[in-house]
């Protein structure tokens, strides 16, 4: 796949069949070749228009052509709901899971590890990691909670959606929209990585304030694909989730069949290489937020519902500064990633594949052997290269699922273990 459009949040138009579009009508009489007009809206019909977000599809069958669902029967890690016992307020870590067993396919290898708010309040985010070795053949999925943004740590996914093709890899990411039914190929035969599972108000650029029109991710860097479809007339197993179960139907047909489409809700692809990093070219090292790729606004102006924030390659050079994150306590809740290289706050024990979580007004920062290296470093121009870690921050606590918890490091508090006490004057 190599045709795709550019620019976030633009309208497009694309077809895979000459005069598969209307013109100057969304639905017409009689669509061309006895296509079907569906609109697909993932924001309210009444939204501001600069937020309204919303496709027309034109396809082979209308997607509301399906029997009843019944509750899926795999995918046990997936969606099973967070412990209801009270969480204490530690902090966790989990080293990368283990290779798979047995044959998986990208469904069947998602495991939920953090999530915040009931999908139906329309707000929250979940972060998942996902596993698997199998093509999806015959099956597909869809999100009706939220839209899913994938972050692929080893392996290629192409992702086959109702608007098109998207092929991402370690490195890239892409985000499908709520409702849009697609399955996974896996070019190099088995991949892993992380799902952020948006329950809120859409992702968007955030706003740049002081730093001005350009910088972070710029709108052209945004990649989403051209019409594709699948004209295939044999059983086909939809699984969706909905209200945070996940259930399953089966059609008679391939549900990707959209043969055209028009409009500003789309999938999309974008490389983390593009992002411009902004920093400090004087001292102090800025909050994090500076790395904000997108953001998902809650309804207090300031405090995101979730924030995807990237940790790139990027020089340091401030003066008389500790360069590392500070030591700090947040009324934001943290989970972490790392999708390759090191993290330059720790040391050891978070690995690719790995995530953490600090939840609000939990004491985070350096361990001990990075603290001591970066208040002990003669400070020259450093590049910090080799590495891509990311954030998924809330203002919503996350809770864990009960698989989160059995796996969760042992250890990991002793990473703050073993600071020498401060000698003031005189003592």
């Amino acid at each position: 796949m190599t045709n795709y459009l550019s620019g976030f949040g633009n309208h497009f138009a694309t077809e895979a069949v000459a005069g598969a579009l209307p013109i100057g009508r969304n639905s017409p009489q009689r669509p061309a070749f006895g296509l079907y007009a569906e609109q697909l809206s993932g924001t309210a019909f009444t939204a501001p228009r600069h937020e309204n977000r919303r496709s027309w599809l034109y396809r082979l069958r209308p997607s509301a052509e399906h029997p009843p669902y019944t509750r899926y029967q795999g995918a046990e890690r997936f969606a099973p709901g967070t412990s209801p016992e009270p969480l204490a307020p530690n902090r966790l870590r989990w080293s990368p899971a283990p290779a798979l067993a047995e044959p998986t396919d990208l469904i069947d290898g998602i495991t939920t590890m953090l999530a915040n708010r009931d999908p139906a309040d329309l707000e929250g985010v979940a972060v998942h990691l996902y596993a698997a070795n199998r093509d999806m053949t015959n099956r597909a999925f869809v999100d009706a909670d939220g839209e899913l943004i994938f972050l692929p740590q080893s392996g290629r996914l192409t992702l086959l959606t109702e608007l098109g093709r998207i092929d991402v890899a370690p490195g890239e990411i892409a985000l499908i929209p709520r409702g849009v039914r697609f399955r996974a190929l896996l070019p190099d035969g088995a991949a892993r990585g992380y799902i952020a599972e948006n329950h809120g108000a859409l992702f968007r650029l955030p706003d740049l304030g002081p730093i001005g029109a350009n910088g972070l991710a710029n709108p052209r860097d945004f990649e989403t694909p051209v019409a594709w479809f699948e004209d295939v007339d044999a059983p086909f197993e939809l699984v969706q989730k909905s209200l945070g179960s996940l259930w399953t139907t089966t059609l008679d047909h391939s549900p990707l069949d959209v043969v055209a489409w028009h409009g500003n809700l789309s999938p999309w692809r974008y490389d983390l290489a593009r992002f411009n990093t902004i920093g400090s070219v004087s001292f102090d090292h800025p909050d994090p937020s500076i790395f904000t790729l997108l953001t998902s606004p809650s309804d207090v102006p300031g405090r995101a519902n979730a924030d995807l924030v990237i940790f790139p390659p990027r020089w340091m050079v401030a003066e008389d500064t500790f360069r590392p994150p500070w030591f700090h306590r947040n009324v934001m809740s943290e989970a972490m990633g790392l999708i390759t290289g090191a993290y330059d706050a720790k040391a050891d024990g978070f690995a690719p594949g790995g995530l953490s979580l600090h939840n609000l007004m939990a004491g985070h920062g350096p361990d001990v052997a990075s603290w001591r290296a970066a208040s002990e470093a003669d400070l020259q121009p450093r590049k910090i290269d080799g590495t891509m870690a990311f954030m998924v921050e809330s203002c919503w606590p996350y809770r864990p699922t009960a698989h989160a918890l059995e796996h969760a490091q042992p250890d990991y508090d002793a990473a703050w273990a073993g600071f020498p006490k401060a000698r003031l004057p005189g003592a």
